[in-house]
């Protein structure tokens, strides 16, 4: 992809309001732009970001035997007043009456949606078990949007359901569940903590929180220094006390984005809208539930919070917008056209590899070529300016170092096909 024929508007200076980190690179990095307090719209540096994360995400939601639809957002209110749940989440959904009059929301879940939706299909045990999972987008209408995308009032989540026949085999769905949401954290490259936590309005008696620890949380983790203990909220009063794990470190509280939530829902949605099934004995009994959800976008405001310098992004590589960005240093002199045509070379050599590459073909100075290559963070960068060239050489650096090598032109395709699968 070449610079001129994509659309990356950056931002030399950071806006004003701005208190995170990641909102303000975000914005910088024309990665998104906001429409309104808490509605953003994500620009196609941001699109490849949310794509990658979102492949990744799928990809461990399949293996873990999780299939994909896609819900509707627009909801009858009725199907809320079945558990409740529409004065429970009164405060926060976005309530209208369509042309009939009927009284509707856009969804800011989707456990309703998708009991109803099993209930029509599933009548018997030898159905069960089945896993549902989606991306979409949800709405809540947040009184006091912060940091950008990460508390926002239009967002995307995945969330699955996960539908069984008994206890134990929400466990076994709950357990794949947990082991499938540490991989995909891992391959994110987010360190994050996972800790039992309340259930809240969703329901059940069980559910862990994935968090990961970042100045702009809103949640608190309390750690051990000695031993692997974790704890949330309710231990949030114990910092400098003995470790209940160990007996022997002390407790220190740090703050974090919560990223992932999972719940043992059990009958809680089943019972309330009668989702039911026909056991080995055929006995009618209501299906044993559990949901699981990641915040994608707030997911990519994560990892660009924990994954930046003074300079901009640090893109992990299986998020990146593209593999390399290519930087010929020219003007349009006629001595400048060794530099153009090798650019050229090196965009269709890289790319036809089957690497992802951005091309700054913009006639701008090396400096503002320089800034924005940093600020936008892809991995890897190819540098060919008039003065290495003159020894045959080219400049290959990676945005995670703070020096670049030099190598002979001819060596620099094999040489970033070498760095990259590293």
């Amino acid at each position: 992809m070449k610079w001129t024929q994509f659309f990356i508007p950056t931002l030399k200076e950071v806006p004003q309001g701005t208190e995170a980190i990641s909102h303000q690179l975000l914005l910088r990095s024309g990665l998104v732009h906001m429409l309104t307090s808490g509605v953003y719209s994500y620009l196609p540096l941001g699109l490849r970001v949310l794509r990658n994360i979102e492949k990744i995400i799928r990809g461990e939601m399949n293996k873990a035997g999780a299939v994909e639809l896609f819900l509707p957002c627009l909801q009858p209110i009725d199907l809320w007043k079945q558990t409740g749940r529409d004065q429970v989440l009164d405060d926060v959904m976005i309530k209208f009456k369509d042309g009939k009059n009927r009284p509707m929301c856009l969804g800011p879940t989707h456990e309703e949606v998708i009991t109803d939706l099993v209930k029509n299909f599933v009548q018997s045990y030898k159905q069960l078990p089945l896993n549902l999972y989606q991306i979409q987008t949800k709405f809540r209408d947040e009184l006091r949007p912060r940091f950008g995308i990460v508390r926002a009032c239009e967002f995307i989540m995945k969330d699955a359901y996960s539908f069984d026949k008994d206890m134990a085999g929400l466990q076994r769905s709950y357990e794949l569940m947990r082991k499938a949401y540490i991989q995909i954290f891992e391959e994110l490259d987010l360190d994050v903590i996972a800790i039992s936590a309340d259930s809240g309005a969703m329901g059940g008696k069980l559910s862990h929180e994935f968090m990961v620890p970042a100045s702009i949380g809103e949640d608190t983790v309390v750690m051990c220094s000695d031993c692997n203990f974790k704890g949330g909220k309710k231990e949030s009063l114990c910092q400098g006390v003995i470790c209940p794990e160990c007996q022997q470190g002390t407790l220190s509280e740090t703050v974090a984005i919560e990223l992932g939530h999972i719940f043992q829902l059990q009958t809680k949605y089943s019972d309330a809208q009668q989702a039911l099934f026909l056991d080995e004995t055929g006995k009618q009994k209501p299906i044993v539930m559990g949901c699981y959800g990641i915040g994608v976008s707030r997911v990519l405001a994560a990892i660009v919070e924990i994954h930046n310098d003074e300079k901009g992004i640090i893109w992990p590589e299986k998020v990146a917008p593209f593999d390399i960005e290519i930087l010929p240093l020219s003007g349009k002199k006629e001595e400048d056209s060794e530099i153009h045509e090798l650019s050229e070379n090196y965009y269709k050599e890289l790319t036809s590899l089957g690497y992802e590459v951005l091309i700054d073909d913009r006639n701008e100075s090396a400096g503002r070529k320089f800034n924005d290559a940093d600020l936008i963070g892809i991995p890897l960068r190819v540098t060919i300016g008039r003065r290495n060239l003159k020894e045959g050489k080219v400049e290959i650096k990676r945005r995670r170092t703070p020096d670049g090598i030099l190598v002979d032109k001819e060596e620099a395709i094999s040489k970033i096909s070498q760095i990259l699968k590293k």
